[in-house]
């Protein structure tokens, strides 16, 4: 008997209709991947956000304590009058001698530093009316209107300096460098028609050497009286100078047209090795650099506690003065010894008194502390990479390298010679026979 159409046909109907679904789900995937666009490569990962505030240092937890000012009576004082009087050995001439002796003193910051120095040489016999205090803070003229405070690292006392001890000062209009406060002093001695002139710098303490005797004479000169003799001989000398130091360059007389002869400072060299820089032209131009006593001028980074005792005073009688060369000067002579000895072996460097004031926070031409201390240090750095490309050499000795003063921006770096492949040879010949690398020039 014969099957019913309609069930023979069912299978084949089920199998036609999956057989169309599929073919349909086959094509519109090919459709599919040949009209679809490949995606892009996913980018890296980029910087994370910046956050929404700043990031601040810590807080330093070691701020130097308050200043109190190394000199109360002069703090009290309303005129010179209500000062001690300068120790009658040192007085300078009451007539001023026919030479020119203008002294600069450079002050950038440490008030209690500055107002020794200024009190050291007045009471060695330098005449006030000749030094000059070059305000180098930067902070325009806050300190002439009494703006700044002790606490301020950059705080200058004018009417103390002015009115009560009788010395001059001068402003510069911005921040200098060293290089630029040299160069001002330059300046400021053309203006002036000052042939010559002495330059010291703010933390020194100087005493005259009341024990010394004039070797022809037999007789004591104060420090004053010892720098003016000296500077009669070299006034009267036919060679070419340069400069006179004392103690170095803590107390220097200069030649101003012998700095102007070689182009003054270089102040693209800001601070250290600029000093280098302008000797060592000097002496490619055959300027003489003299070294010679006057006194003592110590290099000192703290203050004595009160600056009374330069004035030389009897312990048992303020009213008296005490004996020159005597146990009073002995011991003040030691004290200072000692002050020189702390400050080149101070465990924070020989500049630590830069950093013992921290106040000024809301005062005009503010600067954090931390902050300036860490920009001249990296000026000091460009600087210091300025001198190495205008020689082409590392270090001071830029004759002992050969170098004359038209080499200047002239040559290539010696350092690099040694290490070019072509000069192995004769490097090796020449260390094998003793000559260290960095001492042998090509």
């Amino acid at each position: 008997m014969a099957r019913p159409l309609n069930r023979s046909i069912l299978p084949l109907t089920a199998f036609v209709l999956i057989a169309l679904a599929l073919s349909t789900w086959f094509s519109s995937s090919i459709r599919t991947g040949i009209n679809k666009t490949p995606l892009a490569p996913k980018p890296p990962p980029g910087p994370p956000p910046l956050p929404r505030h700043p990031l601040y240092k810590p807080e330093r937890t070691d701020r130097p304590p308050p200043i109190v000012d190394n000199f109360p009576l002069a703090a009290n004082a309303k005129s010179a009058s209500d000062l001690p009087p300068t120790p009658s050995w040192n007085r300078p001439p009451k007539e001023h001698v026919k030479e020119s002796t203008p002294l600069f003193i450079g002050f950038t910051r440490n008030w209690l530093l500055i107002q020794q120095t200024v009190v050291s040489y007045i009471t060695a016999g330098w005449p006030p009316a000749d030094i000059y205090v070059v305000e180098n803070t930067g902070t325009m003229h806050a300190n002439n209107k009494g703006q700044l405070s002790l606490q301020n690292p950059f705080y200058l006392n004018h009417t103390r300096l002015k009115d009560i001890y009788g010395v001059n000062v001068l402003q510069t209009p911005a921040l200098f460098t060293f290089a630029q406060l040299q160069n001002f002093f330059i300046f400021t001695a053309g203006e002036r028609n000052w042939t010559h002139y002495y330059w010291s710098h703010m933390d020194v303490l100087a005493l005259p050497e009341e024990t010394w005797k004039d070797p022809e004479t037999g007789e004591f000169k104060n420090l004053y009286q010892r720098t003016l003799d000296d500077l009669r001989l070299t006034l009267t000398t036919e060679e070419r100078w340069a400069m006179t130091f004392y103690a170095y360059d803590r107390f220097t007389l200069v030649n101003r047209t012998a700095y102007e002869e070689v182009g003054g400072w270089d102040s693209s060299i800001g601070y250290y090795g600029t000093d280098c820089d302008m000797y060592e032209r000097l002496t490619m131009a055959d300027m003489k650099q003299n070294d010679r006593p006057n006194g003592l001028i110590y290099d000192v980074g703290s203050s004595v506690d009160d600056l009374s005792v330069l004035y030389r005073r009897s312990p048992g009688n303020p009213d008296a003065e005490d004996d020159r060369a005597g146990p009073g000067y002995i011991h003040l002579r030691d004290t200072c010894d000692g002050m020189q000895v702390f400050k080149n072996s101070h465990e924070g460097g020989r500049n630590f008194w830069q950093a013992t004031q921290s106040g000024g926070q809301g005062e005009p031409y503010y600067k954090d502390v931390d902050g300036f201390e860490f920009s001249v240090f990296l000026t000091i750095k460009h600087g210091e990479n300025v001198m190495a490309e205008k020689w082409g050499h590392r270090g001071c000795a830029l004759r002992g390298a050969g170098l004359k003063a038209e080499d200047a921006w002239r040559v290539e770096h010696d350092w690099d010679y040694w290490d070019r492949p072509e000069h192995d040879g004769l490097r090796r010949e020449l260390e094998a026979a003793g000559w260290p690398k960095d001492r042998v020039q090509g």
